[in-house]
């Protein structure tokens, strides 16, 4: 039997060089185990695949939002008109979810039209304020782009018109001076917020006598009053060579409105019987809610009950541009005896503009200014701000947590939050009532009013499923695309209009980006697809890129660590013991030992590969290497940034034509 061969005994002289290895790692505290790759009990594939991972997910967060860029690859695989007897719908948004960034283009042989502009304030990434529609279709057919047609001043219609204006700059129709004046005011702020001097050309068309206008001999177009909760919304009617386009914006057929200007019902009636509308794009918002949408005057006696049984303060949270109801507000508090004080940039700026529009009417010496409240007796103050949705740094929230500069809230107070939770922000809605029963304040909520004692405090500016349904038997269109939703929302819009007889086959589901084209017979056609997503913008006005975005939410997730090394050229030795500066990764003080590891790891790889090896491979190595390192002691990939400085002989700085500082992506 042949036995097992031996190993050879291992030379003394490595042995003695590891044995010194060892008590220098001793002299910094950190376990020989802790610098040596051999010792890791994970390898570098697991902590490489972690951090790509980690890229991927970021990469998937920013991606829902379909972030362009400016210059984004599928620009060129825009589809041109290949039949100029069509129309063409393009949808550049408002088909994936409530209050998303509404805007559409209508196009015929050489002319186009924008129906609406708007943002996207629920995107939810670090740094990033709100989003606007990508318009490298646009882009594509500007020398095309005549004119702006706008329903109405919410923010998801309008917001983006100065950005989308810079480029293609045209005339911008609206139907009432109150939305010309939030039109305004967006350019206003714009212009302040990045310098410059866009002065658009905006018409006020009469809707109330049915002014019409033609922008083209394509393109004619005339508004219809309908009621929502905001002043002097419209549909809008579009005249084209293929037929009549009724896009409804946001309504609701509200018959005895605050304002006493309900929709126009007896115009949508004629515009039905005349036979001509081809398509109806109509509001889906609530249509998962069967009946109507309760008339918004009766939330009147809800007030004047909640104000006669006050005593202290009384705080009033709503959306900032429901006029109607600070109208109510402010009857209400006229027949108490109170003041009435305006909180929040927003709430201040409509009310500016709907007073000066006639849309608001205040009652002389009624109004105080918040920082003259505190001189104001407690049971003869009312204050309308905004907030009672939670949203972080407005007025109401402000009280909420104690960080308001004029007002600290007390249990004498009285708290109305006029509004129920948008979908998607039940959270912070519940909390903001956490906070204002931790006060002790007296609370009352739409959502809890029963339970409150007290009337209901909100009614949705939308209609529901037997309005939907009355507006297609109104208008009688040929095609009905339910518009202002997500997919199921408008599944059930649909549904509204086969209630009116609209066949199954003529209710169209397409998606932002989606291009449909119609032909003098009434046929529709699909058309392919446009680049439509989601530009990205920051409170200051200026585009965020996606990459952007993805670095700053790596880093929230993961945190950062930079790593500065001085090497000597010639030698490769480091000149000073490695620089490492964390953010949001670990607390370097509770970490020594992990530190001085780390340091030791640097200075072994800087005496190993730096002299074999060239700048670039040797800062990709070094990457690798601390990643895998941290990953082996925290199960945490953080975004890592080597920054290396080669020092040439006689302490100067090596000249190279490449900076050797290097950001790792």
């Amino acid at each position: 039997m042949v036995k097992p061969r031996m190993q050879p005994k291992q030379p003394e002289q490595p042995r003695e060089k590891n044995q010194k290895y060892k008590q220098s790692n001793r002299a910094n505290n950190v376990p020989r185990e802790r610098i040596n790759n051999s010792q890791m009990k994970t390898n570098r594939g697991e902590a490489i695949r972690t951090a790509r991972r980690n890229f991927d997910t970021a990469d998937k967060a920013v991606d829902r939002w379909n972030v362009f860029e400016k210059h984004h690859e599928k620009q060129a695989g825009i589809i041109g008109m290949q039949h100029k007897d069509r129309l063409r719908v393009t949808f550049l948004g408002g088909l994936e979810g409530i209050g998303e960034k509404n805007m559409m283009v209508l196009e015929f042989d050489n002319d186009a039209i924008i129906v609406d502009a708007g943002f996207d304030l629920s995107v939810d990434l670090p740094g990033v304020n709100y989003a606007i529609p990508a318009t490298q279709y646009v882009e594509s057919i500007k020398h095309k782009v005549k004119a702006y047609v706008v329903t109405h001043g919410h923010m998801d219609h309008i917001a983006a018109l100065p950005y989308v204006y810079e480029n293609y700059p045209a005339p911008i129709f609206c139907a009432s001076h109150f939305t010309k004046g939030m039109v305004d005011k967006q350019f206003e702020n714009i212009n302040q917020e990045r310098e410059l001097d866009l002065t658009p050309d905006v018409i006020v068309l009469g809707m109330d006598n049915h002014e019409r206008y033609v922008i083209t001999p394509n393109f004619t177009i005339e508004f219809v009053r309908v009621t929502h909760s905001i002043p002097d919304c419209s549909a809008v009617v579009i005249d084209t060579p293929v037929g009549r386009i009724v896009n409804t914006g946001d309504f609701r057929l509200d018959p005895e409105p605050l304002d006493q200007h309900p929709s126009d019902v007896h115009r949508l009636e004629q515009l039905g019987a005349e036979g001509k509308t081809l398509l109806l794009m109509t509001d889906s918002t609530n249509a998962r809610y069967g009946g109507r949408t309760p008339t918004e005057h009766t939330l009147q006696k809800s007030f004047d009950d909640i104000f006669a049984q006050s005593r202290g303060r009384i705080f009033v949270a709503i959306f900032s541009t429901n006029m109607n109801r600070v109208q109510m507000i402010i009857n209400s508090a006229a027949a108490a005896g109170r003041k009435v004080a305006f909180d929040g940039r927003g709430m201040m700026q409509v009310s500016e503009i709907s007073v000066r529009t006639g849309n608001l009417k205040i009652p002389k010496g009624s109004v105080v200014a918040m920082r003259e409240v505190a001189n104001v007796k407690d049971d003869q103050v009312v204050v309308v701000c905004t907030g009672g949705q939670g949203e972080p740094n407005a007025a109401l929230q402000r009280m909420s947590i104690g960080e308001h500069k004029h007002i600290k809230l007390k249990p004498e107070d009285t708290v109305i939050v006029s509004s129920s939770p948008i979908p998607g922000n039940e959270v912070r809605y519940q909390q903001i009532g956490n906070d204002l029963a931790e006060i002790g304040v007296s609370l009352f909520r739409q959502v809890t009013h029963e339970l409150d004692g007290c009337g209901p405090l909100h009614v949705s500016g939308h209609a529901n499923q037997d309005e939907l349904t009355e507006m297609s038997t109104m208008t009688k269109p040929k095609y009905v695309l339910p518009i202002h939703g997500g997919m199921l929302d408008r599944k059930y819009g649909g549904d509204a209009a086969v209630k009116a007889g609209v066949p199954r086959e003529n209710i169209i589901l397409p998606k932002n980006g989606s291009m449909i084209e119609f032909d003098a017979s009434g046929k529709m056609y699909e058309a392919g697809d446009a680049p439509a997503g989601a530009i990205l913008v920051d409170q200051t006005g200026a585009v965020v890129p996606g990459l952007v975005a993805k670095d700053r939410l790596l880093m929230s997730e993961e945190g950062m660590v930079v790593i500065m090394l001085t090497i000597d050229k010639r030698s490769g030795r480091l000149l000073t013991s490695p620089d490492i500066i964390t953010r949001g990764f670990i607390y370097i003080r509770d970490n020594a030992e992990l530190m001085d590891g780390l340091r030791a790891e640097l200075k072994r790889a800087a005496s190993q590969r730096f002299s074999r090896v060239d700048l670039d491979r040797f800062k990709q190595e070094l990457k690798d290497h601390i990643s895998h390192y941290l990953y082996e002691h925290t199960k945490r990939s953080p975004v890592l940034i080597p920054v290396v400085n080669v020092v040439g002989l006689n302490g100067q700085s090596n000249t190279r034509p490449k900076p050797v500082a290097d950001a790792a992506q």
